[in-house]
């Protein structure tokens, strides 16, 4: 498997309205502990989802595959793919790169991501995730990684001119344990991890959502360990001809979150914005040219 394939979630989530009810159940019991919960044996795969053999056996044909031990081999090829050290990633690319321009190259990968994610994206559980960040009266949590806490800063940034009552966690640091002190049930915490995951954010988001907090997950193609624990899993895929995975198709989603928030709350956040213009005229913080 190719890191530009279609992962197997992508093919589950794109046959589910096919599938048998038996079949169904199955396709959500893989997702639940995906990918874990099929590198077992068949059998245990088909009594933890509480379906017949013949059943795991034809939901695997459905999705591509001549059997149950090519399906787990692709289901370890993700894995590998999964825990690639920048440098590896930058091998694995460079054996095969096209001769074409970089930029042309570059940008055909981020389109076919843009591409393929809103093609598997719900558009109800986008809209849930937008009303939850527009709810003022829901205390709400801006948690990023390692290298995501950039795309956490600019999400946060914008949801403070939107509305009150929001803090910017960053998971990398020490002192989150304190920003839980204040989090309570119906609170909503936006958690942005993405491979290498990382286990600061995994044990945030557990005792968040011990607490009671709805959890909105921003992550990839294979799903981070915390979406198991998301009230809304919104999964992009970042595969692009770099020993780095891209942030383009997060971008967009953040950017279309924000436009979506700020018209659900647009009276509150015209007064702010312009709350913030008279202070910005007031400090002189930006140059006027008229």
């Amino acid at each position: 498997m190719t890191e530009a394939a279609q992962t197997i979630s992508d093919r589950i989530h794109e046959m589910l309205d096919q599938l048998t009810r038996a079949e169904r159940q199955l396709a959500l019991s893989v997702l639940e502990n995906y990918p874990a919960s099929s590198l077992g044996p068949l059998t245990a795969l088909a009594k933890n989802a509480d379906v017949s053999v013949p059943t795991v056996a034809r939901m695997v044909q459905k999705l591509g595959y001549k059997g149950y031990p090519e399906f787990q081999s692709g289901l370890r090829d993700e894995l590998k793919a999964r825990v690639q050290t920048p440098i590896a990633k930058h091998d694995t690319w460079a054996e095969a790169a096209p001769s074409e321009h970089i930029l042309n190259r570059f940008t055909d990968a981020v389109i076919d991501n843009i591409r393929l994610t809103l093609g598997q994206i719900d558009p109800d559980a986008f809209d849930h995730a937008c009303e939850l960040l527009a709810d003022k009266d829901r205390h709400l949590y801006i948690v990023g990684g390692r290298i995501t806490h950039t795309l956490a800063e600019y999400l946060f940034l914008h949801m403070q001119v939107i509305r009150a009552n929001l803090t910017h966690v960053q998971s990398t640091s020490n002192t989150w344990p304190h920003y839980l002190l204040n989090a309570k049930k119906g609170d909503v915490f936006v958690i942005f991890d993405v491979r290498r995951y990382e286990n600061n954010t995994l044990k945030l988001a557990e005792m968040a959502h011990e607490r009671g907090a709805l959890i909105i997950l921003m992550t990839d193609q294979w799903l981070s360990p915390v979406h198991p624990l998301a009230t809304v899993c919104l999964s992009n895929r970042i595969i692009v001809p770099s020993a780095w995975d891209s942030a383009t198709t997060t971008m967009l989603l953040i950017e279309t979150m924000i436009s979506s928030v700020q018209t659900l709350n647009w009276t509150e956040t015209k007064a702010r914005i312009e709350g913030l213009e008279d202070m910005f005229d007031q400090t002189k913080l930006f140059r006027k040219f008229t």
